[in-house]
């Protein structure tokens, strides 16, 4: 609540009657029973996150809420799948832009212009969720990213996963990323999105890098991506410890309002 009220998503509340109040309102709820019925499917879909941290249902709840109402001001066309999976190949390009706020609006654009409504959106404490894929109707679905560990190299393999579920697992449900949960889905996921961030063709020649920092930059630049999500890659796969060439990672910061 203290998070919420901070950044402006709920007005403080000298009482606990009126909080209860505000809160259903934000929800558009009329009752508990109302919103365990709405938000009770969300909450028990499987998490993508560090096991030692567990989320809190509430704090998920509240920062899907507020995604939602973010998403409902984003102008989208029509959704179409097939342009969407045809533009996620150039949109591997945004990872060589370092400001978020000119990559950002862009990537909310061109997905957009698909039908996507993308919303970056900072988490709440006790919420630890890096990603969601949900249908806000039958024809908008909605990508809410926490840009939770502020690097490149996770910020674009979660938008990327969240595009396979979109494109592979459709409206079947919903697809929370929390905690070690491991699915199918979540396996076809994170193929999809290695598979757009570094194209088949290439990857074998990335397995071959050395630890070097400028061969990494030479080929990032070849592929057209970041050097931080080669980094990410090679680490993924074990090539390189996950304490090494970090330094080629982008780093971000929230700013406080």
């Amino acid at each position: 609540m203290k998070d919420i009220e901070r950044w402006g998503w709920l007005r403080p509340l000298a009482n606990s009657a009126a909080a209860a109040a505000a809160c259903l309102q934000f929800f558009g709820v009329p009752s508990v029973g109302a919103w365990r019925e709405v938000y009770g499917d969300a909450l028990a879909a499987a998490y993508r996150t560090s096991p030692t941290y567990k989320s809190e249902p509430g704090a998920v709840a509240a920062w899907m809420r507020q995604g939602e109402i973010a998403a409902s001001s984003i102008e989208c066309g029509l959704w179409d799948p097939e342009r969407f999976q045809r533009e996620l190949p150039a949109l591997r390009e945004l990872t060589r832009v370092k400001d978020p706020a000119e990559f950002l609006p862009e990537l909310v654009r061109r997905c957009a212009a698909c039908g996507v409504a993308v919303v970056v959106l900072r988490t709440p404490k006790l919420c630890r969720a890096s990603g969601v894929v949900r249908f806000l109707s039958p024809t908008r679905p909605m990508i809410l990213l926490s840009f939770r560990y502020l690097s490149d190299d996770q910020f674009w393999f979660t938008f990327f996963h969240e595009a396979g579920h979109l494109l592979l697992h459709g409206d079947r449900c919903i697809f929370l990323e929390g905690d070690d949960t491991l699915t199918t889905e979540e396996d076809e996921a994170n193929a999809f999105a290695a598979n757009i961030l570094m194209p088949p063709e290439y990857q074998a020649e990335m397995l071959r890098l050395p630890l070097d920092g400028r061969a990494v930059m030479r080929f990032a630049r070849k592929v057209g991506v970041s050097p931080g999500v080669v980094v990410g890659q090679l680490q993924h796969h074990g090539r390189f410890r996950r304490n090494q060439l970090n330094n080629l990672k982008r780093r971000y910061t929230w700013v406080e309002d």
